[in-house]
């Protein structure tokens, strides 16, 4: 493709957080860029561009279930076209009280810069989702995709674990 063609693009229309989306956006634009650009989702973070962070970690499923976690930026918009995406804000009641994971690693300080806690706080709801009752080498296990670079992880494992229990 020469520098003067349009790139190809899209129509999607995603459901995210419960508000139903329906743009236009080229065929290459990540789910990341999507969210925080055109729906303005700017809680799920843009960290290593290579997937290696999980800080831009969102659920994503079916219209009928909350979806499994993904890394925002390996997937790109037209992925998600037909697919219901949850972030970070979309975890808050419509009171905007906070979600029982947020609220955890608010009390037991599962945070230090903020910086990859909203991929954090994503992959912990998966994680719960599929083993309400996990250990804490199942927890460290299940969260292995995300990178903190400041807390040391002892926090984020109690926020889960008091979640959890």
């Amino acid at each position: 493709m020469s520098p003067n063609t349009p790139a190809p693009s899209a129509r999607v229309t995603v459901n995210v957080d419960g508000t139903r989306y329906v743009d236009t956006v080229e065929a290459r634009t990540l789910l990341v860029q999507y969210l925080r650009d055109n729906v303005g989702k700017t809680g799920t973070v843009v960290g290593c561009d290579t997937s290696n962070c999980g800080a831009c970690t969102v659920l994503m499923g079916t219209a009928d279930e909350i979806g499994h976690s993904v890394k925002s930026c390996s997937v790109l918009a037209v992925q998600a076209d037909g697919q219901s995406v949850t972030t970070v804000e979309g975890l808050a009641g419509p009171d905007g009280s906070l979600h029982a994971v947020q609220r955890a690693f608010h009390e037991m300080h599962g945070l230090q810069c903020g910086f990859c806690t909203p991929g954090m706080i994503m992959a912990t709801v998966d994680l719960l989702q599929d083993n309400p009752d996990p250990s804490d080498e199942e927890i460290r296990d299940g969260l292995s995709g995300n990178l903190c670079r400041c807390t040391g992880y002892q926090n984020i494992v109690r926020a889960a674990t008091c979640t959890a229990r």
